[in-house]
């Protein structure tokens, strides 16, 4: 049973076609998690806001990408794992890598202990093991990373289990087991 439907165009209420348009306008279509959740406009304006200024933190775009399909991963969300795998692509992440995170056997130090402490806060409910926590600031990672980590990890979970919850349509080329 789907609890609410993907928004069409020229459905919802001016504040959620306002918030897709632009969306359509920056990415070139509208996600279908996007077009569900603006049944919810708040909701969705909030998530994107979000992501926007975390995006301007101390992570790149391919870091954020490896959190996102390590908190994929650990929450078995296919449609994030989908998702990602198709963003991490267009960062410059290669099949390979890609691979490797979703598995946990990154050969990339850094990306390994991102990876790692991610699964590991979400596993544990952000009560990760002190030896994560130091493997992540011995590859080189600031305090305002694991801040920004944090919120990245806070909102794939979101996402993570709006996608559960509702059900989403997968729209991104699917993707195996890791």
């Amino acid at each position: 049973m789907l609890y609410v439907k993907a928004l069409k165009e020229k459905e919802g209420n001016q504040q959620a076609q306002e918030i897709l348009n632009n969306v359509k306008a920056k990415i070139g279509m509208v996600p279908n998690i996007y077009a569900a959740m603006a049944n919810s406009p708040s909701a969705l304006k909030a998530l994107l806001n979000f992501r926007e200024t975390l995006g301007k933190g101390s992570l790149s775009a391919k870091e954020i990408e490896v959190i996102a399909l390590a908190a994929a991963e650990e929450n078995e969300c296919e449609y994030c794992l989908c998702a990602h795998s198709a963003i991490g692509k267009s960062v410059g992440l290669s099949e390979e890598q890609i691979k490797e995170i979703r598995s946990n056997k990154s050969k990339d130090t850094k990306i390994s202990a991102l990876s790692e402490l991610t699964r590991e806060i979400v596993k544990t409910k952000g009560n990760p093991a002190k030896a994560k926590l130091d493997l992540f600031f011995k590859a080189g990672y600031s305090p305002e990373a694991l801040i920004d980590l944090i919120a990245f990890i806070a909102l794939n979970i979101y996402t993570n289990y709006f996608n559960h919850i509702f059900e989403t349509d997968i729209d991104f080329p699917k993707v195996g087991k890791a």
